[in-house]
């Protein structure tokens, strides 16, 4: 185990992964039943929508909303959802504007746009499409 230099934030280190593992992941790994999954890339496009669908937030308040919604199961990789942001503004499916957070701290929030809810409305036709089919492939005998 080793610490944060600000502060007594314990990370824990995976090396078969050579990363530290979140607090979140953790967590989910306690419970025997759950394991988090750590999610990226174009993956996130369907949940990132769909969590702007509910309201305009901030980076950080859709990563825990994910999370929150997800029961600890999915952990957002910070890395990727920042990039993925700026993919869905440039296409047009979300704007962003500058604001104050609760605590009093300036973030950019980001609000889901028409043609965004279309897109939002596409992309869940092509997951529910797939994971149709994972589960045909997951079925055979």
């Amino acid at each position: 185990m080793m610490f944060h230099a600000l502060g007594a934030l314990p990370l824990t280190f995976d090396r078969s992964r050579r990363t530290l593992l979140s607090e979140s992941w953790r967590r989910a790994r306690a419970c025997p039943t759950q394991r988090a999954v750590t999610f990226c890339g174009e993956r996130s496009t369907l949940l990132i929508l769909k969590t702007l669908s509910m309201e305009p937030m901030h980076g950080w308040g859709i990563s825990q909303r994910i999370q929150d919604l997800s029961r600890g199961v999915l952990d957002v990789n910070q890395g990727s959802l920042y990039p993925a942001l700026q993919r869905l503004e440039h296409r047009g499916w979300i704007t962003s504007s500058w604001g104050t957070t609760e605590n009093n701290r300036r973030a950019k929030y980001y609000r889901l746009t028409s043609v965004g809810r279309r897109g939002l409305a596409e992309e869940r036709k092509s997951w529910q499409r797939y994971a149709g089919a994972v589960e045909w492939i997951l079925e055979a005998t």
